[in-house]
């Protein structure tokens, strides 16, 4: 089995964390970016730490703790660092909410290991709003663009999901992840991370999952970066790939 870290920023997820990481430490090594959370967040995974060192759970925890809110490219991105120095084969990005199932973790780590980026296409929605649908597509449209080899092509790589949270990278694509200087300030960041690995060569697939839609904290302001940073892709779009594998 290949060496496996699932990194999982938080920010006040008192009323899941638990269940999140306990789940995924049957799969799974865990680091969790506790991202300057005021609740019971700390507590908690002090709790599942405690009962990793009694043997309660399969794999161990890793905690990060930001005394302020870094949001999701920052709590990410020091998961990524803790992944690539402690030499893990493949790092998985998912939600601390309950939004992503962490028994769909196996159908991640036993995906074509030659992949470097495997996102979690969400072809299977529970309460999604009309506006998120909307706004993602149009996501994937922009990205798909920005990764086109020529202007006139609109295709791209023809992926479905490009905002989708739960992925698993290579090592390859968390090295550049990790080391980047990150432009994203929100969800922005998985449209980020993605151009980041694809424009240096890297390969890309789509793995279906459940997405079940819970509270957010997108919204205007939110929208807003992510149109700013779609306009940055395609601004940046002459860059194309530097290099190949």
């Amino acid at each position: 089995m290949p060496k496996v870290l699932v990194i999982i920023p938080a920010h006040n997820e008192e009323q899941s964390i638990y269940e999140v990481v306990a789940w995924s430490l049957k799969y799974a090594d865990v680091s969790v970016t506790d991202d300057g959370s005021r609740d019971r967040t700390a507590e908690i995974l002090r709790t599942l730490q405690k009962e990793c060192r009694e043997g309660k759970h399969t794999h161990s925890l890793h905690v990060i703790t930001h005394e302020r809110a870094t949001h999701i490219p920052g709590g990410l991105q020091d998961g990524f660092k803790y992944g690539v120095g402690q030499g893990y084969e493949f790092c998985i990005t998912m939600d601390a909410g309950l939004s992503h199932d962490p028994n769909a973790l196996p159908s991640f780590i036993n995906f074509d290991p030659s992949v470097d980026v495997v996102i979690g296409s969400r072809q299977e929605m529970e309460n999604v709003p009309l506006y998120r649908k909307v706004i993602s597509r149009c996501a994937a449209l922009v990205v798909n663009y920005s990764l086109s080899k020529s202007f006139f092509d609109l295709r791209g790589p023809r992926l479905h999901d490009c905002t989708s949270g739960f992925r698993r990278y290579s090592r390859r694509a968390s090295d550049i992840i990790a080391l980047a200087d990150l432009k994203s300030k929100a969800f922005d960041f998985h449209m980020e991370a993605l151009s980041l690995a694809l424009r240096e060569g890297l390969t890309a697939a789509e793995n279906p999952i459940k997405y079940v839609f819970s509270n957010s904290s997108f919204n205007s302001r939110v929208l807003r970066q992510a149109m700013r940073f779609g306009l940055h892709l395609i601004a940046t779009k002459r860059s194309g790939t530097r290099r190949s594998h």
